[in-house]
This record gives structure tokens, C-alpha cells and sequence, in this order.
């Protein structure tokens, strides 16, 4: 699996909505729609986080997991009467887990239409080795080979 899901993280958000206030939106619930697929060597994910201004927006990995972090705010201007106020304002963030097979060195991100695509590669396996394995008895070679496993990143 490219991306782990925590249960229990999404459990407790929702519950945590549960006990919000009716008519507060809470800075928890402000998600940020995703869709997320495999390409190949690289694995590409697109989240809805339209009308906030790119420099609101932050990106970061912390070992397995990445964040990603946006901010959208509209003040009314004075003598401004608002009548519906259902966009939601404040801080969007989303956390994901990311698992071995990604190159977490090489992620790419663009902000295009609303839309933030980030790009994370594969990890590159190392091309197999042949290893020699002599036996007990004489110089007889046995040819085997075996892939180099990715990096460990703890």
C-alpha cells in the first residue's frame, strides 16, 4: 500500500465534529478533498483547496508523515452586511501517511486552478546482484541473484 489510513485518527475527527456547536464550522472539519493515484513509477495526489493564495499554502514530511497546510481568510469590508456565510475560513490541513516505497527526497508540488498536485516518486531499487555462493566440497560457483531493499529512513 502507497499511503497508509489511520482509523482511528479519522474516528476521532468525526467525532470531534459531532460535538461541535450546529452553525460553527470547526477548523478540524475544513477538509480538503483528495484524490490520489498511482502513475507508473510515481504516485500523484490532487487536493481541492480553491481561493486560497499560494504563499498560504505549506507543504512539509516529518519521517512517515506529510502535511499539507492551507489558509483561507475573507474579512467584510466596513458597512458590509453579510447575509449567508457558508464558505469556510481559517486553516485547512490534511495529514497522510506515507509508506517505504515512496522517495520522500523528491516530492514535487504545483498549485494550479485550486488544485495542489504533489508528486512523490517510487523509491529506485537497485538493479540485481549476483551473489556467489561456494559450496563445502569444492570450487563449484552457484549463481544467485537478489534486489537491494530500499534505504531504511529511521
Amino acid at each position: 500500500m502507497l499511503l497508509r489510513f489511520d482509523s482511528f485518527r479519522e474516528f476521532d475527527r468525526m467525532l470531534g465534529e459531532m460535538r461541535e456547536p450546529r452553525g460553527r464550522v470547526p477548523i478540524r472539519s475544513m477538509s480538503m478533498p483528495m484524490d490520489a493515484y498511482r502513475h507508473g513509477d510515481i504516485f500523484r495526489m490532487h487536493f481541492d483547496i480553491p481561493g486560497v493564495r499560494p504563499d498560504t499554502i505549506a507543504l512539509t514530511v516529518e519521517q512517515d508523515v506529510l502535511t499539507v497546510q492551507a489558509e483561507r481568510t475573507w474579512k467584510e469590508a466596513d458597512g458590509d452586511e453579510v447575509v449567508i456565510r457558508e464558505r469556510p475560513q481559517g486553516t485547512f490541513r490534511r495529514e497522510l501517511f506515507l509508506s517505504e516505497s515512496l522517495d520522500r527526497e523528491h516530492i514535487e508540488a504545483r498549485y494550479d486552478d485550486g488544485v495542489l498536485t504533489v508528486t512523490v516518486p517510487l523509491v529506485k531499487r537497485a538493479k540485481p546482484t549476483k551473489i556467489e555462493i561456494s559450496t563445502v566440497g569444492g570450487p563449484n560457483v552457484i549463481e544467485a541473484t537478489a534486489e537491494t531493499p530500499p534505504p531504511s529512513t529511521t
